[in-house]
């Protein structure tokens, strides 16, 4: 989803509701991601979702020992599935502790944000992981999809493999994986449609019609 420099609840879910409408294909390919990245933690790991959407990914999440969802809008306990704690929050002021999670989680949120609101989102990202945990993004990649990144009105901030990664560093992340062509860039997209044939193409060296990337990183230890 969203958060976008922080919208209220109600402006949010309108969001959902017209951008990013529901689509019963989202949760096929979220369960499809969600075991593809089931690497990056261990059973019974706490995963926060920020900027949760319908909480497609965290409701997908097998074998954790604590999920928790966290977005602006404020639909979001009609779309956290049972054992899932929605939290309405901005990814800038988590209400939650320092050094909760093993995981954080955010799909599709930080080009919603102004530089300085992420900054802030990095910093409280930062704060709630445990030492080692993973901090995994997916975002639309600047460089492969320039032409169509501001067609959503509110994309706010360019970000590709290359500046993410800085960024990261910047914000005392030490990265583990950056992999600039990791899936397509919507479901609406021809690579979108073809959901059934994910776990091949999350399989291929080469991966036709992406527009996001993956990073992985973890808390600096200095």
């Amino acid at each position: 989803m969203t958060d976008p420099s922080q919208p209220s609840g109600q402006t949010a879910s309108a969001y959902l509701r017209t951008r990013f409408a529901p689509d019963p294909r989202r949760e096929v390919v979220w369960r499809h991601i969600a075991r593809h990245l089931s690497g990056h933690w261990r059973p019974g790991a706490a995963i926060l979702d920020v900027g949760a959407g319908y909480c497609s990914f965290i409701n997908a999440v097998e074998g954790a020992g604590r999920r928790v969802a966290v977005d602006v809008h404020d639909e979001l306990d009609a779309y956290a599935a049972p054992g899932v704690e929605p939290v309405q929050a901005s990814a800038t002021s988590l209400p939650l502790g320092d050094g909760e999670f093993d995981v954080v989680f955010a799909s599709n949120l930080l080009e919603h944000l102004s530089r300085e609101d992420i900054a802030a989102a990095l910093d409280e990202f930062r704060r709630v992981l445990r030492p080692g945990g993973r901090l995994i993004l997916i975002q639309p990649n600047y460089r492969l999809c320039a032409r169509q990144y501001f067609d959503d009105y509110t994309h706010l901030t360019p970000l590709s493999d290359r500046s993410l990664a800085d960024l990261l560093r910047a914000h005392d992340f030490d990265l583990l994986t950056v992999r600039g062509r990791f899936l397509p860039l919507t479901l609406k997209s021809s690579g979108g449609r073809l959901t059934f044939l994910l776990p091949l193409y999350l399989r291929l060296p080469v991966r036709p019609l992406a527009g996001q990337m993956l990073l992985v990183a973890t808390p600096s230890r200095t």
